[in-house]
């Protein structure tokens, strides 16, 4: 293979690429083909954003194969959704190998490397461990017997297990619930390790060992944490790392290292270990923890308290003598059962002990809900050491997405990711750009008129204005809102005030799959939600015209871990509400925005119904994170052009079912997320509105205002609309249970999502998704 540095060698695999791909050259992508290559060489950190349309992908693909048969090691590439996972590994990668095997001699070699929770055990197949379900339900000799659904999936998991050459559960089609599936997998803590007497037929070996030899190996963000923080002993040996969608990768860290004590946790633990133990003591410890719990008030923690400290204290100290008690004589005697208790006990002995130490970083707080009760939970307030020193330690690491530049630099996200302050690492930014001719193709209107946002729900003048600009639209709107209540009110007033003449879909109605089919084959159609669509959908162009946004998305202030690092930040003397806060909302807007163009040919108006976007003294920074749009805040303009692009519109073209869901992909066995901690995500709570910062919350802001720039010429009329594949989240509604909502509730589960966040996902109530779990034996955190 020529050198990296060789230009003309280069330009020839990207010329096959793109020609693979059936794509076109593109400035920026080749732009960022460039820095990449030269990272790789030089050994120097890179930050790029890649704008929506750049085709980021190969940019980082094609240098990353080349990379890997110059050096003979593998390049690692971690995404952080489903979505992306299964683009790279379902369609890229196996288009480019065919593509440049005649220019580089060789078909380019991949692998997906996942947690062991993913896949078939083969030791605990042939009994090797208790069943998982403690009714039994998963017994030997009967699971042939046609005794509910549960025993057929695990009928079929056998039959599948002498078929199977990769034991991944994603190869299992039609798949099976995270009740059944769990009867045949063990996380990473479960696993016997060498001493399996099996181990040498091991699907997760295997894969690991295949994953040696290729040139490209796919996997997440969390995986690729973990491994990194333990001594990289998962991922084969490398000295590249690209991480893609990089915006997310600090909630996926602090997550991955957020936990939690609780009395349910303690008493499953004795419940395993007593089969070796007398764990009376253990199991009394949990519920003095429990009565603790309960006494207090939920919220962040300033300190462990006296009575709290006492009783995690006494379930720190029963759990340790239980792990001196659970220690085999010799490694011989160390079977599955055994394990599986070691683990449980584990677990909670070293977040006792987290807990115990109250490290400077570390936040605590109490939460709790009606289905797992009262919750202890301990998170980092920052990782940006523990990233700088584990993540960008001894490689070269490419972070790329379409949202790094916030406020116009890389600096607020480069701080998250410890690459700011003394002693940190060398790195380039470079933004590429986006092929999209933005001021031309897109209006970003603020309703300067309208009164600020308030603490009681949306405005009457707001609604006045939705129903205007959906009227002169004609339709063709997605309206994404800060929360469920705020969606489903403007969902229910639009309905009765648009009549038939209008429909109004809400997240919740429906799958979201089909709400988006809807939207996108019905032009006077309008869909409203929150973080989904926030976040993860693509609809044609001429079906969606109008996004608006209700209100700037700024983190819940009561959130623990925004407190807590909005404080530290001010002790220091610097701004916290603009470094925590405000940053985030930067994040989500763009992300919003975005929603409008995601193609050349796709034309529209961003409505902003909060006037603090050209009022606040924060706003220049916020407008600054947002695409390039033309901006205005004449109304009667904005509504002249949108029914100009009414009327010019093409006839939607119908879409296909949408793609697998841009969901996190499932964390590794050894990760025990909270979300509740890693991510500062909008609230869907009916008190969320009362939650919601106003300026009086925005104390000693210095970025100054920035009044709306000179009006010009109206962007240019809409042209033909090449539509595209959605990729949105399967959501459920409605009161039966299908085989597909009980998958959808496991895979959150193993997320580690909450039940309000589940609630939330699903489209259901909260009651309604504790019995279900209660109903599957599953554990929401």
């Amino acid at each position: 293979m020529p050198p990296a540095d060789d230009t003309n060698s280069m330009d020839a695999l990207m010329q096959a690429a793109v020609a693979a791909v059936g794509g076109s050259p593109r400035p920026g992508q080749q732009q960022m083909v460039e820095a990449v290559t030269k990272a790789f060489a030089d050994q120097h950190h890179l930050l790029v954003q890649a704008g929506t349309g750049t085709g980021k992908s190969l940019a980082y693909l094609v240098p990353s194969i080349v990379h890997a048969q110059q050096t003979g090691k593998p390049v690692i590439i971690a995404t952080a959704t489903l979505a992306l996972q299964a683009q790279i590994v379902g369609r890229d990668l196996p288009v480019l190998a065919e593509g440049l095997k005649p220019v580089l001699g060789r078909r380019p070699t991949y692998g997906l490397v996942k947690g062991r929770r993913n896949y078939l055990c083969q030791h605990k197949l042939v009994g090797g461990y208790p069943d998982e379900d403690e009714e039994g339900l998963f017994g030997v000799g009967a699971v042939d017997q046609q005794l509910g659904r549960l025993e057929k999936e695990i009928v079929r998991l056998r039959e599948w297990a002498d078929e199977t050459d990769t034991g991944d559960r994603d190869d299992l089609v039609p798949g099976v619930s995270e009740r059944a599936w769990r009867q045949v997998s063990v996380s990473a803590h479960e696993c016997l390790g060498s001493t399996c007497p099996v181990v040498q037929d091991c699907f997760v070996e295997q894969a690991r060992a295949a994953a040696k030899e290729v040139d490209v190996v796919v996997t997440n963000h969390s995986f690729m944490a973990i491994d990194s923080f333990e001594g990289r002993q998962m991922l084969p040996e490398h000295d590249a790392l690209v991480v893609d969608e990089a915006h997310e990768l600090v909630d996926r860290v602090t997550s991955t290292i957020t936990d939690e004590l609780t009395a349910p946790m303690v008493a499953a633990a004795a419940k395993k270990a007593a089969r070796y133990l007398d764990t009376h003591e253990l199991a009394d410890t949990g519920v003095f923890l429990g009565g603790v719990l309960d006494q207090l008030a939920e919220g962040r923690l300033l300190g462990i308290p006296d009575n709290l400290a006492l009783a995690v204290q006494r379930v720190h100290d029963a759990a340790r003598s239980a792990q001196t008690e659970l220690k085999p004589d010799k490694p011989a005697d160390n079977d599955g059962p055994r394990q599986m208790a070691r683990a449980a006990v584990d677990e909670v002995q070293e977040n006792a002990a987290r807990l115990l130490e109250e490290r400077e970083l570390d936040v605590a707080w109490i939460s709790r809900s009606e289905y797992r009760g009262s919750m202890l939970h301990v998170a980092p307030m920052s990782v940006a050491m523990l990233v700088r020193d584990k993540i960008f330690g001894d490689r070269t690491v490419v972070m790329t997405s379409a949202t790094l530049e916030l406020g116009g630099t890389f600096d607020a996200v480069a701080g998250t990711l410890g690459l700011r302050g003394e002693g940190s690492p060398m790195w380039e930014g470079l933004d590429v750009g986006s092929p999209f001719d933005y001021p031309q193709q897109a209006i970003a209107y603020v309703a300067k008129h309208l009164p600020p946002p308030g603490r009681d729900g949306t405005s009457e003048q707001t609604m006045d204005e939705i129903e205007t600009l959906i009227r002169a639209a004609g339709g063709r709107t997605l309206g994404l809102f800060s929360s469920r209540r705020a969606a489903e009110a403007a969902a229910e007033a639009m309905r009765e005030r648009l009549g038939e003449e209008f429909p109004v879909l809400c997240q919740g109605d429906d799958q979201m799959g089909t709400l988006v089919k809807q939207f996108a084959a019905d032009p006077r159609t309008c869909l409203f939600g929150t973080l989904t669509l926030w976040q993860g959908v693509d609809v044609p162009g001429s079906s969606s015209q109008l996004v608006i946004i209700d209100r700037i998305p700024f983190p819940r202030p009561d959130d623990p871990i925004t407190s807590a690092r909005s404080q530290a930040i001010a002790e220091r003397g610097g701004n916290g509400f603009m470094s925590v806060s405000a940053t985030h909302a930067a994040l989500r807007l763009a992300q919003g925005a975005g929603r409008l163009i995601r193609r050349s040919s796709d034309r529209g108006v961003v409505a902003f119904l909060d006037n603090r976007m050209v009022t606040a003294r924060y706003a220049g920074f916020l407008q600054r994170s947002l695409p390039p749009f033309w901006p205005t805040t004449d109304r009667e303009l904005v509504l002249r052009a949108l029914r100009r692009l009414d009327e010019t519109a093409d006839a939607p073209t119908p879409i296909t079912p949408p793609a697998p869901a841009a969901a996190a992909i499932k964390p590794s066995p050894q990760q025990r997320f909270s979300r509740e901690a890693g991510e500062i995500a909008s609230a869907d709570t009916a008190e969320y509105d009362a939650l919601q910062f106003t300026d009086e919350d925005a104390d000693a802001v210095e970025t100054p205002e920035r009044a709306a720039p000179e009006e010009h010429p109206t962007p240019a009329e809409p042209v033909d609309v090449v539509p595209t594949e959605p990729t949105t989240p399967d959501e459920q509604a409605g009161s039966a249970w299908t085989a597909e909502d009980d998958e959808e509730l496991a895979d959150g589960v193993s997320l580690g999502l909450s039940v309000d966040e589940l609630a939330d996902h699903l489209d259901r109530d909260p009651d309604q998704i504790a019995a279900r779990l209660a109903a599957l034996g599953l554990a929401a955190s």
